[in-house]
């Protein structure tokens, strides 16, 4: 078990240096603030984080998130919005914003997979545009020794291999094609401990609160999922809530060590998961073994070919892309709504690169087409009794905002005996938009000197009718 935790934890290792370095630039801040967050987030989680053999590190997302705070305020501010975030994160946790994850539907969930493989993807190709011609072949040799090297042996995993040989090939032949150490310099000494050096006023407080106020929802809702995707791969339950405060807690450790940040990463969580990997440890490592890549291997891992490690990226998003989910046979058998929830949850994530925007989208998609739904199965028929002097109107369903709406319209106000009863023993009156509803027809039939009688509600129902009603004129 170790051997497994430990070699999955060195692959990913290697594929976080890449991606930190890369982030890095986005952010606009040196690679080794970049390659810092990702030796302390991961080595930090290990141990407050509330999801075994996840992997937290510096991300894209919160690359975006922070990138103008750099660009207009310096380094120092980066920090402080880092450790603010962190503090933001603890108390979110705290309060149980990670139990909102519970509202996330599945279309959301599967689009966010899909979205995400195409983004690892796309990622790809920058590597792949005006380069040596070498570095075509060599992607495609590790393409191929991460899916035939495992019919021999799952001893060592497939990625470690590839890169190893690919890295061996081109510094033996002498072969001149991007390396890692292209993307920027590798840090030669341990990050030190220390305070931003910012000044501690109402002013930096203002101008850092809403990045870090972002940072910590995006870094919360990216490490939620990435959580809850593991869950699934693992069949394994875990803590949400220890998990978004230990990502505060990581953050703030991150930020004193000078890190830009990060959170939950699906790409590499899915690397070390489909390596095998299911404890604490392979995090640690993972962190671990980048800090003595960096600083003692710095120049073996700089000749590593970025053919390399887009092989073993490339294999990744197509690992995570769930295929089973765009199947004609899929496709056909699912409600449209749900389809469309997934399909607008990956354009949304694609156009703006951002995972966590997606989700958001996705989610009040997703509302929209089940209130939608439900109203629709909201029914109101109606008996006369045989003299005339009365009629019984039967309201099956459930009233909420969106079926309220169209309930005052479902009544024959003019031509109705003098005496109405409005049986809801079949439904459930769950907000105010309902109450509103039901004044309006009581009004309605009262401006004709009609009664209306309501019968039928349920305790819950008639509480909030009894405490509403008469209360909401106006706002039908």
């Amino acid at each position: 078990m170790f051997r497994t935790e430990a070699l999955a934890g060195l692959v990913v290792g290697l594929a976080l240096i890449p991606e930190a370095i890369s982030f890095s630039v986005i952010a606009g801040v040196d690679p080794k603030v970049g390659l810092f967050a990702a030796c302390t987030m991961a080595m930090v989680i290990a141990f407050v984080g509330g999801r075994p053999a996840m992997i937290s590190a510096a991300t894209g997302a919160v690359a975006l998130v922070v990138a103008p705070v750099v660009r207009q305020h310096g380094l120092g501010y980066l920090i402080a919005t880092v450790i603010l975030a962190g503090v933001f994160q603890i108390v979110l946790g705290v309060l149980g914003v990670a139990k909102l994850m519970r509202f996330v539907p599945r279309g959301v969930m599967v689009g966010f997979v899909n979205a995400l493989g195409i983004l690892l993807f796309t990622a790809q190709i920058p590597n792949l545009r005006d380069v040596p011609w070498p570095v075509y072949p060599l992607v495609v040799g590790g393409l191929a020794l991460m899916l035939l090297f495992p019919k021999l042996t799952k001893a060592v995993p497939a990625p470690l291999v590839a890169i190893v040989i690919l890295t061996s090939i081109t510094v033996a032949a002498g072969i001149a094609v991007p390396t890692v150490g292209d993307k920027g310099t590798l840090p030669s000494s341990l990050p030190v401990p220390g305070i931003p050096d910012v000044p501690l006023t109402v002013h930096t407080l203002t101008v850092i609160a809403p990045y870090a106020f972002a940072m910590a929802l995006v870094g919360i809702m990216e490490s939620m999922m990435t959580a809850k995707l593991v869950d699934d791969l693992t069949d394994t339950p875990s803590d949400k809530t220890r998990e978004a405060v230990g990502q505060g807690i990581a953050n703030i450790v991150t930020g004193i060590f000078g890190g830009m940040g990060g959170c939950g990463m699906i790409g590499q969580t899915m690397i070390n998961v489909k390596n095998g990997a299911r404890t604490r440890l392979s995090t640690f490592l993972a962190g671990f073994f980048l800090l003595v890549l960096c600083i003692v291997l710095g120049p073996v891992v700089s000749r590593i070919p970025m053919a390399a490690l887009v092989a073993v990226m490339v294999l990744v998003s197509v690992g995570t892309f769930d295929w089973h989910s765009i199947k004609p046979a899929t496709v056909t058998r699912m409600p449209v709504g749900e389809t469309g929830v997934m399909v607008v949850t990956v354009i949304v994530v694609v156009a703006t690169g951002n995972l966590s925007i997606g989700v958001v989208v996705g989610s009040l998609t997703a509302m929209a087409v089940f209130a939608r739904r439900v109203a629709r199965l909201t029914a109101v028929t109606s008996v006369t009794d045989p003299d005339g002097a009365q009629v019984v109107y039967a309201v099956t369903g459930q009233l909420f905002f969106a079926s309220a709406n169209d309930l005052v319209t479902r009544f024959d106000y003019a031509n109705d005996p003098d005496k109405v009863v409005i049986d809801l023993t079949g439904t459930h009156v769950w907000d105010a938009s309902s109450v509103a509803a039901l004044d309006a027809i009581e009004t309605r039939y009262a401006q004709r000197g009609k009664t209306v009688e309501i019968i039928g509600l349920n305790d819950a129902s008639a509480r909030l009718h009894d405490r509403l009603t008469g209360e909401l004129a106006g706002s039908h």
